[in-house]
């Protein structure tokens, strides 16, 4: 083959549907089904994704050599089977909230359906080959682009194609995995099972993660009673508490919970103490769970870097615990480490595991989605009868920083999109850290959403050392770290009711109008740190310019800038209009960041 080799990672019918295209090993594109057809975790075929990857331009489909997916067909179905049919504890509708039988039953029959979704979108067209890769190998295949040469690979989920937990070892362009715990041990599904009782939804449990730190001791011990740690890293899940019958997610709890925990809140009922320290209790044990893994993890394997994947691997709190307290001298977490980043994974594994294929790159960046002009926004822009500015980068910097220093509230869409559930600074809401107030505005006029939800703080990568406690780089928002108690007074907006923060580090190199951004606000206020969260009001990041448009007149942001424009009104017809043809986006999602 002369051309470099083009692998499409395609996650269909299951939770978090998209698409990566590796080329020669290296991430091209990746897409996630929910930017653009507006429904978070979406379930459906992801052919909005792959209209947008295999448009005008870039990898034609004809070009794709073969198509990767992150389920393995024969052992899910094996391990389904053992589960309905072998009296393991647990049912097939306990797996994972978000994927009812119906899920499970297209997953089995993956590859016909795939097939069948893909002629549709490419009438006559060659299908390439279709290679099931195993899903926990999909998490653990993100160690192909992290920044170590060896590392052990952690992989906690709400469950693989059999199991939940996996540990593996890394070396050069190969893995082995060392061992699986059982398929129903699942601390995700624990989590939000938990989450669903304090009356929130599946995929909701970083806000409980958030009110975690608003509890107390309370319910510690009868969670422990849940989730049993045993020797050697393993741990197992007390199937007392849980419904077996197939119809356990309409009624999951046995009466042995609701005793131990009280009974459910609905989601608009009042959050009390009560609530807090099932959160707390939750939370606790959840990081003594992980820490219990991966501290033996240390123990078996000799590399001192680790690298967590998997929906658990997004608990920023317990990964914060990681690199203090686990034997581990470094720690990476992918910006996808949950199945947003199986299409990717699935294609690294095929590349450099199936085919043997060398490393090629490593991620240190997220911007992997799509992008769009200045032509494009300022079309968007004229269409939704906006009224705006065009303006020199350094003006715009300037302006901007000044705005932020004056505790104005900034919508800032720039370049290509982010991968993974956070805002990295291309699709981000932005504020200064400096005044407590700011946070309270921004969760009760942009986001509206919860009082107790923290936002994420922006620093320069080469001050970060100066504010938070952290010896290196973290992009990707991945890790809670303590923030020192000198500096906390001075961006009181950007600290957890804990002291901890969120933290994103900025480079020059990766993300350089960003990093402009928040040196012109240090500028202006010696602070290197700016107040980050994610584009959008109740439903999926925005993506297109005509969504941030939208977001920005639904919401009180007071500054819009999109590439080179800058924009402070807020027309009542553009305002009426967005109303009007945007508030399906409200509607039409399943909660959001």
């Amino acid at each position: 083959m002369n051309r470099p080799m083009n692998i499409l990672g395609l996650t269909s019918e299951s939770h978090d549907t998209g698409l990566a295209v590796l080329q020669h090993g290296i991430p091209h594109l990746i897409l996630e089904e929910e930017r653009l057809n507006r429904t978070k975790h979406t379930l459906a075929f992801p052919a909005r994704s792959l209209a947008a990857a295999f448009g005008e331009g870039g990898v034609a489909f004809a070009d794709i050599d073969v198509i990767t997916t992150p389920w393995d067909v024969v052992t899910l179905r094996r391990s389904l089977f053992g589960a309905v049919f072998g009296h393991l504890p647990g049912s097939l509708s306990l797996v994972w909230p978000a994927a009812q039988p119906t899920q499970d039953g297209n997953i089995i029959a993956l590859n016909f359906l795939l097939r069948r979704g893909l002629k549709r979108q490419f009438p006559g067209r060659r299908i390439p080959p279709i290679v099931n890769v195993g899903h926990h190998n999909c998490h653990a295949a993100v160690f192909f682009v992290s920044p170590f040469e060896d590392a052990t690979v952690v992989v906690m989920d709400g469950y693989g194609d059999d199991a939940a937990t996996s540990v593996y070892t890394g070396a050069g362009n190969r893995l082995q995995r060392q061992w699986h715990g059982r398929f129903f041990d699942s601390l995700g599904m624990v989590y939000t099972l938990v989450t669903m009782h304090l009356g929130y939804a599946a995929f909701e449990e970083g806000t409980v993660m958030a009110l975690a730190a608003c509890g107390e001791e309370r319910f510690v011990s009868q969670m422990r009673d849940i989730v049993r740690l045993q020797d050697n890293g393993r741990f197992a899940i007390n199937m007392d508490y849980f419904s077996h019958d197939t119809f356990g997610m309409l009624r999951p709890f046995k009466r042995k919970f609701t005793d131990a925990f009280g009974p459910p809140r609905r989601r608009n009922d009042p959050l009390t103490q009560h609530h807090r320290d099932v959160a707390y209790a939750l939370q606790k044990v959840a990081e003594e769970v992980i820490l219990h893994v991966v501290r033996a993890a240390a123990k078996q394997h000799p590399s001192r870097n680790l690298v967590i994947s998997g929906g658990v691997a997004l608990n920023c709190v317990a990964n914060g615990r990681l690199l203090s307290e686990s034997g581990f001298e470094r720690l990476w977490v992918p910006p996808c480490a949950s199945d947003t980043g199986a299409p990717l994974g699935s294609a690294l594994w095929h590349y450099h595991q199936t085919l043997g294929q060398p490393r090629r790159t490593t991620l240190d960046h997220a911007y992997f989605g799509l992008g769009y002009d200045d032509t494009a926004i300022q079309a968007a822009l004229d269409a939704a009868g906006m009224r705006y500015e065009r303006v020199t980068e350094t003006d715009l910097l300037g302006r901007v920083a000044g705005d932020l220093a004056a505790n104005k509230t900034v919508g800032w869409f720039q370049g290509r999109y982010e991968i993974g559930p956070r805002a990295l600074g291309n699709r981000s809401i932005l504020a200064s850290p400096m005044t407590a107030g700011i946070r309270d505005i921004l969760n009760a006029r942009v986001k509206f959403r919860e009082p107790f939800r923290p936002f994420a703080p922006s620093v320069l990568e080469e001050h970060a050392a100066d504010w938070f406690d952290m010896d290196g780089p973290d992009p990707f928002m991945t890790i809670a770290r303590k923030v020192h108690a000198g500096k906390r007074s001075q961006i009181p907006a950007a600290v957890h009711v804990d002291g901890t923060a969120r933290v994103q580090t900025v480079s020059a190199t990766a993300n350089p109008r960003y990093h402009a951004l928040i040196k012109a606000f240090m500028a202006r206020t010696g602070v290197p740190i700016l107040l980050n969260t994610s584009f959008n009001k109740q439903e999926p990041i925005v993506t297109t310019p005509t969504e941030a448009i939208s977001c920005f007149l639904r919401t009180d942001l007071e500054v819009l800038v999109m590439g080179d424009f800058y924009c402070v009104d807020r027309p009542k017809a553009a305002a009426d209009q967005a109303r009007r043809q945007f508030g399906v986006i409200e509607v039409n999602t399943r909660g959001g960041e």
